[in-house]
C-alpha cells in the first residue's frame, strides 16, 4: 500500500532513544576535504530574486560553493580522499576498505563509491552509506567497527555531496541554504587511549516525509513525472526540523558526555553539522557551551550534508586546533530522520 503523507503543520516531533556506545583502539591517520572553484555568493542570488538579508538573518550563510555541470559527486570525494592519503603519507594499495556517505550520488546504481574507488586505483571494496546530513557519523563509526574488530587495516570514510543538483533552484526558503563539498578521514588502528570514548545514533522514520526526495526510487519512478513535477527536487518542512534539530543536539549531546563520564569542559572542540546558525547559537545556548570552542565555517560553504562535519574538521585541524589527546564533539542530523553523536579523543 502506498505510503500516506503526513499532516506537517502541527509536527512536534520527539527525540527517540539512541543506540549507545564507545569504539576505542582506532585514530584518523589522515585528513582531506575538497569544495568547488565556484563560488555564489548571497548578492548572486538576490541578483535572480532571492532575498539576500533573509539568507543571512535566517540561516547565517554568506556564500556557498555549486558545483560546475561536469563535476559530479565523485569527482568531489575523489580529490578530497587524495588530499587525504597524501596528509596520511600511506601506499593507497594498503587501503581495504572505502566507505562513502552521500545523499547525492552520480547515479542511483552503482554505489558512487565504487566508482571513487577505481579512480584511486584502490583493491578494496567500497559502498555508500545513505543517512542525508548524518551519513559522515554513520559511515565513521561503521568504519571504526571494521579496524575495531580487525576486519581492516585502512579505511577511507568520506561524506559528499552536490546538493545544488538536488535542491529545487524555485524554492527560495531552502535552495539557499546548501552548497557542495566533500571530506575524507583515512582510518587506522591506534592506542588504547584513541576512539569513540562514547557515540550516541538512532532513526526515526515517522518524520521521513519532513526532509525527503520523494521521485527517483521504487515508491515513485521517475517515469511517472509529468509536466513540472518538482518531487525529485528535496523536500524540507523547516519549522518542524528546526525545532527537532536543537533537541536532537541537546538531548544526544548529554547522552554522549554522560556514557563517557566527562562534561562540556572537557571537551576542546565542538563540530555541528553545519545546517544553520540558528540551530548552532540555540544548542550553544541551551547546554552552555563555551562559544570558543565550537568551529563554524557554515557562512562560507552553507549546508554540505555529508561533507559539512568532515570539511570543518579538515580547516579545524589545518588551523591548528586539533591535536593528539584533545577531545573532539561532532554531532550531526538529518533526512531519515537520523543523527549521530560522538565524542573522539585524537
Amino acid at each position: 500500500m502506498p505510503s500516506q503523507p503526513i499532516q506537517t503543520s502541527d509536527v512536534e516531533l520527539q527525540v527517540k532513544r539512541s543506540r549507545l556506545g564507545s569504539l576505542m583502539g582506532v585514530r584518523v591517520l589522515g585528513i582531506g576535504s575538497s569544495v568547488p572553484d565556484n563560488l555564489i555568493r548571497n548578492e548572486d542570488l538576490a541578483a535572480l530574486g532571492y532575498d539576500a538579508e533573509w539568507i543571512l538573518q535566517r540561516t547565517g550563510i554568506l556564500e556557498r560553493r555549486h558545483a560546475e555541470p561536469e563535476v559530479a559527486t565523485s569527482d568531489l570525494a575523489v580529490e578530497a580522499a587524495r588530499r587525504c592519503i597524501r596528509h596520511a603519507g600511506v601506499d593507497p594499495q594498503q587501503i581495504d576498505l572505502v566507505l562513502l556517505g552521500t545523499m547525492s550520488p552520480d547515479m542511483p546504481l552503482p554505489a558512487t563509491a565504487c566508482l571513487v574507488q577505481d579512480r584511486l586505483g584502490l583493491c578494496a571494496p567500497a559502498m555508500d552509506l545513505q543517512a542525508a546530513c548524518a551519513s559522515f557519523i554513520f559511515a565513521l563509526i561503521t568504519g571504526m567497527q571494521f579496524v575495531a574488530t580487525g576486519s581492516s587495516r585502512l579505511v577511507l570514510v568520506i561524506g559528499a555531496d552536490c546538493n545544488s543538483r538536488v535542491v529545487n533552484p524555485a524554492d527560495e526558503r531552502t535552495f539557499p541554504l546548501f552548497g557542495d563539498a566533500a571530506g575524507a578521514v583515512l582510518l587506522a588502528a591506534g592506542s588504547e587511549k584513541q576512539g569513540l570514548l562514547s557515540y550516541a545514533i538512532g532513526s526515526d522514520g515517522s518524520g521521513a516525509e519532513l526532509l525527503c526526495r520523494p521521485m527517483g526510487g521504487s515508491r515513485l519512478p521517475f517515469t511517472q513525472a509529468e509536466g513540472n513535477d518538482s518531487r525529485h527536487f528535496l523536500r524540507m518542512e523547516g519549522r518542524p526540523i528546526f525545532k527537532w534539530a536543537i533537541r536532537v543536539l541537546r538531548e544526544t549531546i548529554s547522552e554522549t558526555l554522560r556514557a563517557a563520564h566527562m562534561t562540556l569542559d572537557d571537551v576542546d572542540l565542538v563540530i555541528f553539522h553545519q545546517a544553520n546558525m540558528r540551530i548552532i547559537r540555540s544548542a550553544v545556548h541551551d547546554l552552555g557551551i563555551d562559544a570558543a570552542k565550537v568551529f563554524n565555517n557554515l557562512e562560507r560553504y552553507g549546508n554540505t550534508s555529508a561533507a559539512s562535519i568532515p570539511l570543518a574538521l579538515d580547516e579545524a585541524f589545518q588551523e591548528g586546533r586539533i591535536h593528539p589527546g584533545c577531545h573532539i564533539l561532532f554531532s550531526g542530523f538529518g533526512a531519515g530522520l537520523a543523527w549521530g553523536t560522538v565524542l573522539m579523543r585524537w
